[in-house]
């Protein structure tokens, strides 16, 4: 192994659908649980997940009101990226994923701050999305640029984008 890699995972979560939300996490909390420090780093889309269903900020103007009420508050809202079927197929996969005892997308993320997985989110895309810090879940260990993440993203042994 390179001197510099270290025995890290960082992965980029960009998107906002919930299929790809739960591998992100499935892959990150499977990567700690073997030892590995692993970087969550939510852009754009992906910011969704991370989201508090509640989280309304004040003194928003009007182009940043409207982002706010078309992205997903928070992981419930998510839907499936492949037959979400008006909802019936997100209600699908969440019944069957409690039949199955795989935990909720709400408990991963739980999990996934208990293992010590750093979540990120990206403060540009925050910005124009018009996101503020008080409306993503208390998981939320920072929000920073990309030239901090990249700066720990090349040291890492995997990188992954979602």
């Amino acid at each position: 192994m390179d001197e510099h890699v270290s025995d890290n995972a960082s992965i980029i979560v960009f998107s906002g659908d919930l299929d790809k939300i739960l591998a992100a996490f499935v892959i990150a909390t499977g990567a700690a649980s073997m030892g590995m420090e692993v970087t969550m780093y939510f852009t754009f889309w992906g910011l969704s997940a991370i989201r508090k269903p509640d989280g309304k900020s004040k003194g928003k103007g009007l182009m940043d009101r409207l982002f706010g009420m078309m992205i997903p508050k928070g992981p419930a809202k998510l839907k499936l990226s492949q037959m979400h079927m008006c909802g019936m197929g997100t209600s699908m996969m969440r019944s069957v994923m409690r039949k199955k005892n795989v935990p909720s997308i709400e408990d991963m993320i739980k999990d996934a701050s208990d293992l010590g997985i750093r979540i990120v989110a990206c403060s540009m895309a925050m910005d124009v999305m018009g996101l503020k810090r008080e409306e993503l879940l208390d998981e939320v260990d920072e929000v920073t640029g990309v030239a901090s993440f990249i700066a720990e993203a090349e040291k890492a042994h995997i990188t992954l984008f979602v």
